[in-house]
């Protein structure tokens, strides 16, 4: 006949006496009580949380785990999955381990999942390669001055002002050339608004093909289409220029383009490789939008002007057309001799 074990280790036995006998250490589950029947693990669970509900002094080895856990829980969680370096092995979500000095090198470290994901999101939308904001602007290239000892020679030329003047001191400036099957344009006017060329078939307005440069309020010289309707400049979306330059410095206008000589037939646009007389206006802009000429009747070419003829011809302004005139000269003369002979 077997002798029972000591403490009761039958299948009878009392779980409490199990527990005092070392099965609350760690309070893990005992081998037997994941096996035996759910009657038997129910009663087993019962008897160790009533004793674990007696004083601590009673039964420390019950309590000494938690405790553990309590201590080294903020020292667990303070890594976060996402850090570099943790999770098991020691190595982060990019397979990087302790201690190795490259990779530490090559992987910027991360103080917090979210540091990570902002930073890098930063850095991908906000920052360029060089570590500038976007956007940046690509660099543009110096606006060529205009070359006046040209004209005449390689390029025809128009000019309205003061007798002698230039590009930058003209009051309106235009030259053409042609390159290839395109005419280049280079128009400058005294103006912070526009300035402009019309071909027509006659010196006035209305039915005439446009194109002008607009000075808007961002800094812009933009080339634009237009189609005179009377007196009234209509905008065109079909716009022929190419290769568009503009600049507003010195409180002028400047700015070249090109157009084909040949364009399929439209009632907007004029086949340059016909003559045409040339009308000059520049003016005011409000908001990048042209207002009237600065002057009621602006200038236009003499004659027809083609652009396989170049010519440097010269218009005086209104002042010095008065100087001019045969009839100015006349009353100069008389003045002066009335002053020389003097009154009876």
């Amino acid at each position: 006949m077997r002798r029972p074990r000591q403490g009761g280790g039958g299948a009878g036995g009392s779980a409490a006496a199990r527990a005092r006998a070392g099965g609350l250490s760690g309070g893990s589950v005992p081998a037997r009580a994941r096996g035996a029947p759910a009657a038997a693990r129910a009663a087993w669970l019962r008897d160790l949380c009533a004793a674990m509900a007696r004083p601590l002094r009673q039964h420390p080895r019950v309590w000494t785990p938690l405790l553990l856990l309590l201590l080294t829980g903020p020292a667990a969680c303070a890594a976060s999955p996402a850090d570099d370096g943790a999770g098991p092995g020691g190595r982060g979500p990019r397979g990087r381990a302790r201690g190795d000095t490259g990779a530490d090198e090559a992987v910027q470290r991360h103080d917090s999942s979210y540091g990570t994901f902002a930073g890098e999101f930063y850095d991908l939308r906000y920052l360029s390669e060089e570590g500038y904001p976007f956007p940046t602007a690509p660099p543009v290239d110096p606006f060529a001055k205009i070359k006046v000892d040209d004209c005449g020679k390689t390029k025809g030329c128009f000019r309205y002002g003061k007798p002698g003047c230039n590009a930058e001191t003209c009051d309106y400036f235009l030259s053409y050339r042609m390159i290839g099957a395109d005419v280049e344009f280079e128009l400058s006017a005294d103006t912070d608004g526009w300035v402009a060329v019309g071909f027509s078939s006659d010196k006035k307005m209305g039915g005439d093909d446009v194109m002008a440069c607009v000075h808007d309020d961002n800094g812009r010289v933009r080339i634009q289409h237009f189609y005179n309707v009377g007196q009234w400049a209509k905008e065109i979306q079909r716009n022929p220029a190419r290769d568009e330059e503009g600049v507003f410095e010195n409180n002028r206008v400047t700015c070249r383009f090109k157009r084909p000589v040949n364009v399929p037939r439209d009632e907007t646009i004029v086949d340059l490789h016909l003559s045409w007389y040339y009308l000059f206006a520049w003016g005011p802009a409000i908001q990048g939008s042209i207002t009237r000429h600065d002057i009621d009747s602006p200038p236009a070419s003499e004659r027809v002007v083609s652009i396989y003829k170049y010519e440097d011809i010269f218009m005086p302004s209104a002042a010095y057309q008065t100087f001019s005139s045969p009839f100015c000269l006349l009353l100069i003369v008389a003045l002066t001799f009335y002053l020389l002979m003097g009154t009876p």
